[in-house]
């Protein structure tokens, strides 16, 4: 599993709450985006943008984060996701 430590303290460098952007690059394929999107409330906008080959789907999301902790947890539960490329 990936290593956080740097990127949790980064983000404790911070302060919370605070809008975080996360973006992710997955295949395109439909459960792929039904699972990204499933890692954020439901009423997050989720932008999506499909690459020039067709074969990639860009992900943006911004929300409002509480802890550096929650941060982290989303990007533990995406690298489960098949393929997935957290930026």
């Amino acid at each position: 599993m990936k290593d956080f430590d740097s990127l949790k303290t980064q983000l404790e460098q911070t302060d919370f709450p605070q809008v975080y952007f996360f973006k992710f690059i997955v295949p395109n394929k439909s459960d792929n985006v039904a699972r990204v999107s499933a890692l954020f409330s439901s009423d997050t906008k989720v932008q999506m943008k499909t690459s020039s080959s067709d074969k990639f789907i860009s992900i943006g999301v911004k929300q409002v984060m509480l802890s550096a902790e929650s941060i982290i947890s989303i990007y533990i539960k995406a690298s489960e996701i098949e393929g997935i490329i957290s930026l």
